[in-house]
């Protein structure tokens, strides 16, 4: 396992799990998201309580509990990327006091490239496996591959929706992006072109 210390930093539609899975393989290193690690952690005790308490009430977990789980995480991995995390200024912060980055990628796509990746996304009802309109047709159209199920778009692929999660995102983590910038650790790459495309410009930033 090498011991690259990767966060990927990225608006929803730009492709960061897609990278993220693709650099895990590259480098055999941990793919830590916050969902996962608070899954896994369900019953970690911290001084907030623990991170299930919240997830069972349906509340959102807050920043101390969350910080503690990725720490924690995060020292049990020799290298990993970072995906989903920090989500915030205070996150990214505290980030930057417990943990030393190697890179700090950011993926730059426009918005109406974002829009219309995200609004264009089909489900199975059934399977639950993706498509999408343009980049990932099925076979037949609105049926699934794997098992012959409805294709739908879901209600937060809608374009009002859609922005909705964008606007928040601006709101939320631009800062976060902005923090890593003034700091000099910020590296851009265009989430533009083909996955492969992409891929090819993250690995030269992270081997030079």
């Amino acid at each position: 396992m090498s011991d690259h210390r990767i966060l990927l930093l990225g608006p929803p539609g730009a492709g960061k799990g897609t990278q993220a899975k693709r650099l895990t393989t590259e480098y055999d290193l941990d793919h830590i998201t916050t969902g996962d690690a608070l899954r896994q952690n369900k019953d970690m005790e911290t001084e907030y309580g623990t991170p299930g308490e919240f997830m069972d009430a349906g509340e959102l977990v807050p920043d101390p509990v969350v910080n503690e789980i990725v720490v924690a995480a995060l020292a049990d991995a020799d290298g990993f990327v970072l995906d989903g995390y920090p989500r915030n200024l205070d996150q990214a912060e505290f980030l930057t006091e417990e943990t030393d980055l190697d890179t700090v990628l950011f993926l730059n796509v426009p918005e109406d490239v974002l829009v219309e990746r995200l609004t264009g996304r089909r489900v199975c009802d059934d399977c639950g496996a993706n498509y999408h309109v343009e980049f990932d047709q099925p076979e037949e159209d609105g049926v699934c591959d794997d098992c012959g199920g409805e294709l739908i778009q879901r209600e937060d692929d809608t374009e009002d929706t859609v922005r909705e999660r964008l606007r928040v995102y601006r709101e939320n983590t631009e800062p976060v992006v902005e923090h890593y910038r003034e700091e000099g650790s910020l590296v851009e790459v265009s989430g533009e072109g083909t996955p492969d495309d992409v891929f090819e410009s993250i690995v030269d930033v992270v081997e030079n």
